[in-house]
């Protein structure tokens, strides 16, 4: 492919993907639409009195796998009207919890160390709400052909509120109201630091017969229409499971309308996850566990697990457990969880790239305590990683440029034949020892490493509201005052200077028009991510300045 061509390409594709991007950033983190705020949301306000959710009585209720346990499900008691809602208040360190005793489930939970927004430290994130149209419930219960209290069945408590306080380790029971003689107290445990959260069925049976079943724990989801035009993209809301054979498999909401998940894997965890936060069922990782979908009324989706099954035997009791994690998407937290569980932190098809670039930025972190600063020096290694690289294609670029006036006069002579134009070329570059594609191959080989930092940006929760410098107090959102992409844009254009200007008049023009196309472009990108570009750009100039004034000579 002749140089002018590929080099064509390569802009082409190096602008759509910037526009793709941008889209990403212009929707997340640009002007917001105007709507009813919400406290689930970035920079979302108060939120205002709703009635949540409610469901048929059986809708969202499991049945029983056949083979296990032969009859269906009781019917479950009707929720409640939001008047006659009971709650019991759960405040630890890092959360703030409501859990319905028409249920006994998390109905809300709040992140108290992640504010909606900078400008808003008092309003906590609502991870888990009934709020319309986030709704993100996560729901649990007991199956059985007997009696058993399922995520409906009602529960009382001694307290309505409860706090960690100066303890590590906080139980809140919950007693199943039943007149039969099967006694279940359901006991959440909230340990300090921590959002991992034990969830516990102590079945007493004083029956005089066995009592069989087995526990499951589900998320009720809402899917939330997605905004923007034709190019939008957007981060992942939806659902994701994990097993032996897929570490990591996406369940999207619509395939859960059309195909119904039931599968059977041992260990795993089943979650929904969304931007910077995620919820998942953790079961025992030893056993066979039961993962399911269900859609019960065409908007809301339900996806979850059943653990194996168990028999209590008349006057014994037994424990059922499961964990539930429920907050940000830090990958140490989630990787001492449950395996694989950090890997809903979704960078992508260039995870194995983006992976260990998150691991040397964290590690920067450590070091200098400040991601800005962290972000420039992963931005100098890995301009060093590439340094031989680059400079064999900066070296390209300055013998093109010396050579210029007579790959011109070349054109010019042989215009009206190609063939012999490009032979004529071609000899040119033996006899100046020129590699055409020398100047394209290294930007090529570049680009999955910036891609891959782009979705390090875009999906660590670490970089959420971390502050830089000045006015930077935000890296993960766009520069208010729109200083770093004027900045990478001078910076765009003095390497266009720098490099060799194309003999075709059309790709000329193209070149000298993509440094203010990517300053448009980049207006609404990350600070962070336009920080990296910025002082990538620096570097490059010094480093092609250098090259090219030995090769060509000083520059007018």
């Amino acid at each position: 492919m002749p140089l002018e061509q590929l080099r064509t390409l390569l802009i082409v594709g190096m602008c759509v993907v910037a526009f793709l991007m941008w889209q990403q950033w212009r929707i997340d983190y640009g002007p917001a639409p105007t709507e009813a705020p919400s406290a689930t949301r970035e920079g979302g306000g108060e939120v205002p009195p709703a009635a949540p959710a409610t469901l048929s009585e059986d809708a969202g209720v499991p049945e029983i796998p056949s083979g296990a346990i032969e009859e269906q499900v009781a019917p479950a008691t009707t929720a409640p009207s939001v008047t006659e809602r009971e709650v019991v208040s759960v405040t630890t360190d890092v959360v703030s919890v409501e859990i319905d005793l028409a249920g006994g489930n998390l109905h809300r939970l709040e992140l108290l160390h992640y504010p909606v927004s900078v400008d808003r430290p008092d309003l906590p994130f609502r991870l888990l709400g009934e709020i319309e149209p986030d709704i993100f419930v996560a729901q649990s219960g007991l199956l059985s052909a007997a009696d058993a209290p399922n995520h409906r069945a009602r529960f009382r408590s001694a307290r309505r509120e409860y706090a960690l306080g100066d303890a590590d380790e906080l139980d809140v029971r919950l007693d199943w109201e039943s007149d039969g003689p099967i006694g279940v107290t359901k006991v959440y445990t909230f340990r300090r630091d921590s959002y991992l959260i034990d969830v516990s069925y102590e079945i007493r049976n004083n029956a005089d017969m066995p009592w069989a079943g087995r526990l499951y724990g589900q998320f009720l989801r809402a899917e939330v229409p997605p905004e923007g035009g034709l190019f939008r993209t957007y981060t992942y809301t939806g659902g994701v499971i994990s097993g032996p054979e897929k570490p990591y498999e996406k369940i999207e909401f619509s395939d859960m309308a059309k195909n119904m998940l039931e599968r059977e894997t041992s260990g795993g965890w089943v979650a929904m996850i969304q931007h910077y936060f995620a919820g998942a069922w953790i079961p025992d990782q030893s056993a066979i566990n039961r993962f399911y979908s269900l859609e019960p009324d065409g908007v809301r989706y339900v996806l979850g697990l059943m653990t194996p099954g168990v028999q209590v035997q008349p006057g014994d009791s037994s424990v059922l457990r499961i964990g539930l994690y429920v907050g940000p998407k830090v990958q140490a937290r989630m990787e001492a969880a449950a395996p694989n569980l950090k890997r809903a932190v979704d960078y992508g098809w260039l995870w194995l790239i983006a992976q260990p670039l998150f691991w040397l930025l964290d590690w920067i972190h450590g070091v200098v305590g400040n991601w800005g600063w962290s972000i420039i020096i992963l931005t100098l290694l890995v301009k060093l990683a590439f340094f031989h690289l680059s400079a064999a294609s900066y070296k390209s670029m300055a013998r093109m440029r010396k050579v210029q006036p007579r790959i011109t006069a070349i054109r010019d002579r042989y215009g009206g034949d190609k063939a012999q134009m490009n032979q004529k070329m071609m000899e040119l570059y033996r006899e100046e020892k020129i590699n055409p594609l020398g100047g394209c191959l290294p930007i090529v080989v570049q680009i999955p490493v910036f891609i891959a930092l782009y979705w390090v940006l875009l999906e660590s929760v670490e970089l959420r509201q971390a502050s830089f410098v000045f006015w930077l107090k935000d890296l993960s959102v766009y520069d208010p005052f729109f200083v770093l992409p004027l900045m990478m844009g001078a910076t765009m254009f003095i390497q266009q200077k720098l490099n060799p200007a194309p003999p075709d008049p059309l790709q000329a023009r193209i070149m000298m028009a993509l440094p203010f196309v990517f300053t448009f472009l980049f207006l609404f990108f990350p600070s962070g991510l336009v920080l990296y570009w910025f002082i990538n750009n620096l570097l490059s100039i010094a480093q092609q300045w250098i090259i090219t004034r030995k090769i060509v000579g000083p520059m007018s």
